[in-house]
């Protein structure tokens, strides 16, 4: 029996095997019908998002953006169309299968923080563990490791109410992180925030990416979509350019603001 063997490159070497994009979609469309009238928010949107990107995707208010960051987030389905999440054909799953979807694939960070005011730092990271079924001391474990990783350990016990808004912010992205998610999908992350915060939250975005995780971060401005390596601009629907960032922002080049 003859052994098959990988295809050889000119200098002696197997090719490299490329590998799957974290997300791909492939001519997506979102109809809305308002009485008489059909709305396509978004239609023929095709593109790939490889696993440790960092990607913005902007618009302008009604151009689109956060149709796809629905649809991306797992909270919608396209009407026609392919949407591919880690392997998984995410467009043609049903409610449940998308809510577990969400759980463990991807992690929320929402302008408003979406915090329990009730609740400590701590448990408020712990709540995606809780919808998944971990036990208690797996997820106590886990929230602190995700608070320690947004150096916020040291106010693990306060309610959001005895924090700032960029700590609140950094509870929040723990919160993201503590299901291992295959993205983290921010939603105008600084939003609520001052200048100076701002550059506190973004410069944790990058760190957080140069620890391999994939980040996508939806806004309108485009002084934080300069933070991103890829920047999609989204206009009338559909994809109107697909760039790479040369220029930009570094947020390690910001003065730290005082916690």
């Amino acid at each position: 029996m003859s052994l098959q063997t990988a295809p050889m490159t000119p200098n002696g070497l197997a090719p490299a095997v490329e590998a799957p994009p974290i997300i791909e979609t492939k001519d997506v469309w979102k109809t809305y019908r308002m009485g008489d009238e059909i709305i396509h928010a978004l239609h023929g949107v095709s593109f790939t998002i490889q696993r440790n990107e960092y990607i913005a995707i902007v618009g302008p208010s009604g151009s689109g953006k956060s149709t796809l960051m629905n649809l991306i987030g797992c909270l919608d389905t396209p009407t026609k169309g392919e949407y591919w999440l880690n392997g998984k054909l995410v467009s043609a799953m049903d409610d449940d299968e998308l809510a577990r979807i969400r759980n463990q694939e991807i992690g929320f960070v929402f302008q408003t923080f979406n915090l329990l005011p009730r609740a400590t730092a701590l448990h408020n990271v712990e709540l995606p563990l809780i919808y998944s079924g971990a036990p208690s001391a797996e997820r106590l474990e886990r929230a602190k490791r995700a608070l320690e990783q947004v150096d916020l350990a040291h106010r693990m016990h306060h309610r959001p109410n005895e924090l700032s808004g960029g700590q609140r912010q950094r509870v929040a992205i723990a919160r993201a992180l503590v299901n291992n998610p295959s993205i983290i999908l921010a939603d105008e992350p600084t939003g609520n925030l001052d200048s100076a915060t701002s550059r506190e939250i973004m410069g944790l975005l990058d760190t957080l990416h140069e620890r391999g995780n994939t980040i996508i971060v939806v806004t309108h401005e485009p002084d934080i979509a300069a933070y991103a390596h890829r920047v999609l601009t989204i206009r009338d629907g559909q994809i109107a350019t697909d760039t790479r960032n040369r220029q930009r922002l570094q947020p390690a080049t910001a003065p730290p603001p005082a916690l």
